[in-house]
């Protein structure tokens, strides 16, 4: 099997589940990235730390401990084996810098169909959004058709008690 249909093997949604909100960010984690592109999560981030500087806090950064716990109660089993460190997180921005780091052929068609789930990800919410838009508005519509019934209403029961005298 050679690197390109190996690659083709992993599922959008297996590669979306890894997507996680943090700090108000669509973010991946060092050690999930590390299995995606087949490499230690040591030298992941040995990688990044040799060359910080492509990495501002928009880019990347580290998961505090009190995050750290947060998720990994929420994962219930945790992948990361008692690491001493806790995670690096990614943003869309530094898991494409990380192509340019790691430099492998694996990690270039990875960030390239990372990317895409990236991009998935986001026309999903935007759908969301706009789905949410609309159901607000109809609801605000419903409303109003609400008032203007209650409005009519008595109008129209004063109007029938005339009608039977």
């Amino acid at each position: 099997m050679t690197e390109k249909s190996e690659l083709s093997v992993i599922p959008d949604d297996i590669i979306s589940s890894k997507i996680y909100l943090i700090r108000g960010k669509k973010v991946m984690l060092d050690n999930d990235l590390a299995i995606l592109y087949n490499v230690k999560t040591k030298a992941l981030k040995q990688a990044v730390r040799r060359n910080i500087y492509r990495f501002p806090e928009d880019f990347m950064f580290e998961l505090s401990n009190q995050e750290f716990n947060i998720l990994r109660s929420q994962l219930v089993t945790s992948s990361w084996g008692g690491s001493r460190y806790t995670p690096m997180a990614f943003t869309e921005q530094g898991v494409a810098m990380l192509s340019s780091v790691l430099r492998s052929e694996r990690a270039i068609m990875m960030n390239i169909q990372i990317m895409r789930v990236f991009t998935k990800v986001r026309e999903i919410l935007m759908d969301n959004l706009n789905l949410r838009i609309e159901i607000e508005e109809i609801k605000k519509k419903l409303r109003n058709h609400d008032k203007n019934i209650e409005i009519v209403s008595p109008t129209y029961r004063d109007s029938s008690v005339l009608l039977e005298q």
